[in-house]
């Protein structure tokens, strides 16, 4: 606990105590794997403040990485000496090299010190007009920490050794609704002692069934129950609706997926149910919202499969994870729906090696949901919530809305999207989708560094594109995405027939007759040059439509080819301008020069 008994002098420094006592901010979390640095924060429009409980009595670090590294990081340093509170804005340099900044835009709200933790509050602007700052948008951003046992010295902070590491979060991230689990009814679905092989990819697939309730119930909550010392193996979890006249017998063991020998049962699960991916925490419906079981619509068995990650091919292990769902009878006024929007996955969904910006579209057409929406919901749905996928190329993310030829703001966008952090993200709004809108899934990947052609697919080092929507009301909708035309990307390296069927042997022209469709396209001496006419090409080719119902049927327009519309490939927002006047900055420029200088006097002292 802390109380000012700790602090040396009379009065302790603080500005805004109500922020340190826990009130008022809107999330949480640890950022280390021992629970000894715990992070609070809470934000506006035009500010963000943090509280940071760390358990030293040294000087606390935070920061705002690029990348997750040192180097071209934002910083703030801090601590309390003698029941004084001080806190500095640093820079590191290229050379991770840490430099003072010359505005200080980080402003001490409390500070606290025990004989065993340190506490200081802390805010900034979102956007600070300072070039060695990091602005806070709504993407995900890579959070530094570290810590240290002893305070900043005059000649600043020593290094910190082994107490670091980096977390990625996002910030600005609407509150959930809280709904309390105390009492509720809950069920577990998890893997039986996996033995994950030691390659570098593996999707397992186990079926459940859901257990039984004696009336239609609600899920309200979801949380990962991911195994101790797996956060890194386990990198997504995905919930598939089958059909509700299996065997029981099917519930009696787990088979590799996609595998030839995987029983035929599993090929009836289609429609997703729901999704977690690494990184993620729970998931809380909104108090008007909730997952509907126990009704005759609803899934009765349902398939669990759990990508495995393992790049380091380790043997021996063992896994346990899973889901846990909270579910109640008092039921909500809507139904919830997932819908799987974005690029078909396929391993036609190529990218040439050497690209440090590539894009992909996938489509979800205005025929798609005017043929399905249309039929069940003439007045569209309202989307809550979106998980963004990609794979190890990816960088960014948008979710693009479309409306009588005119572009509305997306329902999700994450310009820093990082791999190993994919939760969904609640919108700030709901978001109305019509029958007559379309969707645009657009990725941007970074395949500068691979040497050959990456392949769309399930593994990490294969790609993929797809965005998850959460909403309401459920309609009999699950998949809504494109493909462009395989013989269009194939014209562009000169290839002009191909055998019908697999494994499509390229029949014309003579330097790659009977090589198979990937072979010729490794084959190509890929450019940069090239690769961005391929990249202005593809986006511009013909589209195969995916429209699929929730069970193993589709709608009418599955498998049509249209045109895409005309759109061009998204830009990065542009920055707000910044005010040229700098007073405040100034003002802050002093206090630092100030508080650094009754430091160094009081280290003096000592």
């Amino acid at each position: 606990m802390f109380t000012t008994k700790y602090c040396r002098t009379l009065v302790c420094f603080w500005f805004y105590a109500t922020l340190s006592r826990g009130s008022g901010f809107q999330h949480s979390t640890v950022l280390d794997p021992h629970g000894k640095y715990h992070l609070k924060w809470s934000f506006n429009r035009e500010t963000i403040s943090f509280e940071v409980e760390v358990e030293t009595t040294g000087y606390v670090g935070f920061g705002l990485s690029p990348n997750g590294a040192m180097a071209s990081s934002d910083i703030v340093i801090g601590g309390v000496v003698d029941g004084t509170p001080y806190l500095q804005d640093y820079h590191a340099d290229s050379n991770r090299k840490v430099h003072l900044d010359e505005l200080q835009s980080y402003r001490l709200e409390s500070g606290w010190e025990n004989s065993t933790h340190t506490r200081l509050g802390f805010s900034r602007d979102l956007l600070t007009c300072d070039t060695k700052d990091k602005d806070i948008t709504e993407s995900t951003v890579r959070v530094i920490w570290a810590y240290h046992s002893d305070d900043v010295g005059p000649s600043g902070p020593v290094y910190h050794g082994l107490n670091r590491g980096r977390k990625s979060l996002r910030l600005l991230t609407p509150a959930a609704t809280h709904t309390s689990t105390t009492g509720s009814q809950f069920f577990d679905l998890k893997n039986r002692q996996v033995a994950v092989p030691s390659r570098d990819t593996t999707y397992w697939c186990q079926m459940f069934r859901i257990p039984e309730t004696p009336s239609k119930h609600h899920i309200t909550q979801v949380q990962p129950m991911i195994q101790p010392g797996h956060e890194n193996l386990v990198h997504h979890i995905l919930l598939y609706q089958c059909d509700s006249n299996l065997s029981e017998e099917e519930l009696e063991h787990g088979h590799e997926c996609y595998h030839p020998n995987m029983p035929d049962s599993f090929n009836t699960c289609q429609a997703i149910f729901f999704a977690w991916a690494i990184g993620g925490e729970g998931f809380t419906y909104p108090p008007h919202v909730g997952l509907s079981i126990g009704t005759a619509t609803d899934p009765v068995y349902v398939l669990m499969e759990t990508h495995y990650d393992n790049p380091g091919l380790l043997s021996g292990l063992q896994d346990s994870s899973g889901l846990r769902f909270y579910h109640s009878a008092t039921l909500r006024e809507f139904d919830a729906g997932v819908l799987e929007t974005g690029m078909w996955v396929s391993l036609y969904h190529m990218l040439p090696p050497g690209m440090e910006d590539y894009t992909s579209q996938g489509h979800c057409t205005n025929q798609c949901l005017q043929e399905a929406l249309g039929e069940e919901m003439p007045g569209g749905v309202r989307v809550f919530a979106v998980l963004m996928h990609a794979h190890l190329a990816g960088r960014a993310i948008t979710t693009r809305h479309f409306r009588d030829n005119q572009e509305l703001p997306p329902l999700s966008h994450d310009a820093e999207f990082d791999f190993n952090f994919q939760e969904f993200q609640l919108l700030e709004e709901e978001t109305p989708v019509l029958p007559t809108d379309s969707l645009i899934t657009e990725c941007k990947y970074n395949t500068a560094g691979r040497r050959n052609v990456t392949w769309g697919g399930l593994s990490t080092r294969e790609e993929m594109c797809l965005s998850y929507l959460l909403y309401y009301p459920r309609v009999n909708l699950s998949r809504c995405e494109s493909l462009p035309l395989i013989m269009g990307q194939l014209n562009f390296i000169g290839v002009r027939d191909i055998q019908p069927t697999w494994p499509f042997l390229v029949k014309s022209p003579k330097r790659y007759s009977n090589m198979t469709v990937t072979a010729a396209l490794e084959t190509f001496r890929w450019t940069r040059r090239r690769g961005q006419a391929f990249n202005q090409l593809v986006l511009q080719l013909p589209i195969n439509i995916r429209c699929s119902k929730l069970g193993m049927e589709n709608w009418g327009i599955q498998g049509s080819v249209v045109t895409p519309p005309e759109v061009h490939s998204l830009a990065s927002p542009p920055s707000t301008p910044c005010s040229t006047a700098t007073p405040p900055q100034g003002r802050a420029v002093l206090h630092s020069t100030l508080l650094l200088i009754s430091l160094v006097l009081l280290h003096l002292a000592l």
